[in-house]
C-alpha cells in the first residue's frame, strides 16, 4: 500500500494525549495530518503512548461515539471510525475522548492545541514532546496502577517479588523516550511534503 502523500493543502493538527487522573502525569504531544481517520488516530495514539492494541478502543467527540461497529449490535450507536476524517471533527481548542481497554478503562483527553500548515520535509505523524511511561497492559486500571507503583518501589512490600517479575525487570514510571516515541510512528508515515527550494 503507497503511504499518502502530505500536499501544500494538508493541515497539520497539534494534539495532546492525557491519560487521565494517572500520577506520574502520562502525557504526549503529536503532530498529525488533518486527513487521517480516527482508525489511523486510534494507531497514533496506541503507538505513541506505548500501548499494545490488545483491547476495545472507542472515541467521543462532540456526544458521538466512534470506534469499530459491531455488525451483530447496530443499535450500540458506534460510528465507523475509519469512515470518520480528523479535520470534519474537530478545530483548534476542541478536546475530545479516547477510552482504552474496557476493563481497566484507561480514559484519555484529546485537545487539538493547533492546526498549521505542514513543514516541508517533516515526517508526519510524529512525536513532539511528552512525560512519563505508560501503565503496563492489564495492570488493573488507575487504582491496580497504584497498586503496581507501591508493591515496586517497596522492597518489603509482599507482592514486590511477584510483581517485579510480572513486569519483566524495574519499571520507571517516569521515563519517556522523545526518540523512542517517535520512532514508533514510523510504521503510519505519509510522505513529506516536498521541498520548495
Amino acid at each position: 500500500m503507497v503511504a499518502p502523500r502530505v500536499s501544500a493543502k494538508t493541515k497539520i493538527f497539534e494534539l495532546e494525549i492525557v491519560l487521565v487522573e494517572v500520577a506520574p502525569s502520562v502525557r504526549r504531544r503529536v503532530q498529525v495530518p488533518g486527513e487521517i481517520d480516527l482508525a489511523v488516530l486510534h494507531g497514533v495514539v496506541q503507538s505513541v503512548m506505548g500501548w499494545t492494541n490488545s483491547h476495545l478502543h472507542e472515541f467521543e467527540i462532540a456526544g458521538r461515539r466512534y470506534g469499530i461497529p459491531d455488525p451483530d449490535r447496530p443499535s450500540q450507536g458506534v460510528a465507523d471510525e475509519t469512515k470518520a476524517k480528523l479535520f470534519r471533527l474537530v478545530k483548534a481548542g476542541d478536546r475530545f475522548g479516547y477510552i482504552y481497554d474496557f476493563g481497566d478503562n484507561w480514559t484519555h483527553e484529546i485537545a487539538v492545541e493547533a492546526v498549521e500548515t505542514a513543514e516541508p520535509g517533516v515526517r508526519y505523524p510524529r512525536c513532539v514532546a511528552g512525560q512519563g511511561a505508560c501503565p503496563p497492559e492489564d495492570v488493573g486500571g488507575i487504582w491496580g496502577y497504584e497498586d503496581f507503583q507501591a508493591a515496586l518501589a517497596d522492597p518489603a512490600h509482599p507482592d514486590h517479588a511477584e510483581r517485579l517479575e510480572w513486569a519483566g525487570g524495574p519499571f520507571d514510571p517516569n521515563r519517556f523516550d522523545p526518540d523512542e516515541a517517535d520512532r514508533a510512528l514510523e510504521w503510519l508515515a505519509w510522505r513529506p511534503l516536498a521541498s520548495t527550494s
